[in-house]
């Protein structure tokens, strides 16, 4: 399987010209630093003990931050080197303003670009964050004998079943890792089946992540989501929104003033909503283009990326979609971090535990269809916001396990 993989790998770097070429136009590549991939340097490496993190997205490199900070104030370390796969990630390091911490792109796993990179970097100590997992890279470290540590280690059912068909070759990869910090029982448990070492479970990490940013919605429509009852339906997939849809009608025969929002999984999917929610005549107000928003608009569609924490911070009361279809959910802890009451399907397999940890904290709650969820609404648009609550709950959770990781990995 590993030579396979090697061949896989190769024809991929022979591509490589013409998929970043695609990727520049499409503007997911940065144009000044692509060479990165293909194994070239433009930062300079410091003369002393590097550590080295890789995560390939946002999501990664955020749950990384704050474990990254308390990095910081080691005297011991000189450089930290974060890499990431794609260009949102990097603006991630620039925010933060991290002091000893660089950004590079992560290369092509190829066994000689790999080689190239851990000549250049000679990292102490490696931390793979999520699952990530690249065969050369691995196999590479394993042989200079570099500790390497899987940070919010996280296997899926879905993905475990895919592992375990060539359970030599995933053997022979986890067990590398010198000790896994899973992101869930069911996570340790699988990662010990494929073959890892020195496997617990503190805890996950993106519990310790924080949320400050602004808010950069238009402040007329700040102002007109607190002055009706609202409620917010985010990450939503096909046929989700019908049932939102419905459940505003439902709502609206006691909530004369309710107001909808909808934020789709996919904005490319939006003419298809709008065509849906007309049938039922409803009125509707999309996000973009900026127009004034009638009163009586019953659901506010948001067509654009970008805007979700920001309704996060001004609407607490939240539907999570991907959850009443078989879809597996989406992550509650961005919203949960901002102080939101989260209202979910039940199938939500691939956050499974977190939500099981946020319905035991009463920040949670399963709807198993649209009368439940009408239900729920219903009692919960009248209630005292308790957002303070929340994020004060889940921040003292995030210190404890940020703590116990650091005392985990630092020794």
């Amino acid at each position: 399987m590993f030579i396979i993989y090697k061949i896989l790998i190769n024809i991929t770097f022979l591509l490589s010209p013409i998929i970043i070429f695609i990727r520049l136009i499409k503007g997911k590549e940065d144009i000044k630093r692509f060479q990165e991939k293909l194994g070239f340097f433009k930062k300079q490496k410091k003369v002393g003990k590097l550590i080295w993190f890789h995560g390939a997205s946002v999501g990664e490199i955020q749950s990384i931050i704050p474990l990254v900070e308390k990095f910081e104030k080691d005297k011991k370390i000189k450089q930290i080197l974060i890499t990431s796969n794609t260009l949102s990630s990097s603006f991630i390091i620039k925010d933060c303003k991290l002091k000893k911490t660089i950004h590079q792109y992560f290369p092509i796993d190829c066994s000689f670009i790999s080689t190239k990179f851990l000549d250049y970097w000679k990292p102490s100590k490696v931390f793979f964050i999520d699952s990530e997992i690249w065969p050369n890279t691995l196999n590479n470290l394993y042989k200079r004998k570099i500790p390497i540590t899987l940070l919010n280690g996280r296997i899926t059912k879905k993905t475990f079943k895919r592992w375990i068909l060539f359970y030599s070759f995933s053997k022979s990869l986890f067990s590398k890792f010198n000790i896994c910090l899973s992101c869930s029982n069911e996570s340790k448990n699988y990662l010990k089946k494929l073959g890892a070492r020195n496997v617990k479970f503190i805890g996950n990490l993106k519990f310790s992540q924080s949320e400050n940013e602004g808010n950069y919605l238009d402040k007329s429509l700040i102002n007109l989501i607190n002055s009706k009852n609202t409620w917010c339906a985010s990450s939503t997939h096909y046929n989700e929104e019908k049932i939102c849809g419905y459940t505003h009608i439902n709502l609206k025969k006691k909530y004369k003033n309710l107001f909808t929002i909808i934020i789709p999984r996919h904005v490319n999917r939006v003419n298809f909503i709008i065509s849906e929610l007309k049938k039922l005549n409803l009125k509707i107000h999309l996000d973009f283009p900026r127009k004034k928003i009638d009163k009586d608009t019953d659901i506010y569609l948001v067509n654009s990326y970008g805007k979700t924490k920001m309704f996060y911070k001004t609407c607490k009361n939240i539907f999570l979609g991907g959850s009443l279809i078989n879809h597996g959910g989406q992550n509650p802890l961005e919203a949960a971090r901002y102080g939101c009451k989260i209202f979910h399907g039940p199938n939500v397999a691939n956050f499974k535990e977190i939500y099981q940890f946020l319905n035991q904290k009463k920040i949670s709650y399963k709807v198993n269809n649209q009368k439940n969820l009408e239900n729920k609404l219903k009692i919960n648009l009248k209630k005292k916001n308790q957002s303070k609550k929340i994020i004060n709950n889940l921040k003292l959770i995030g210190i404890d396990i940020l703590k116990k990781t650091y005392k985990e990995v630092s020794l």
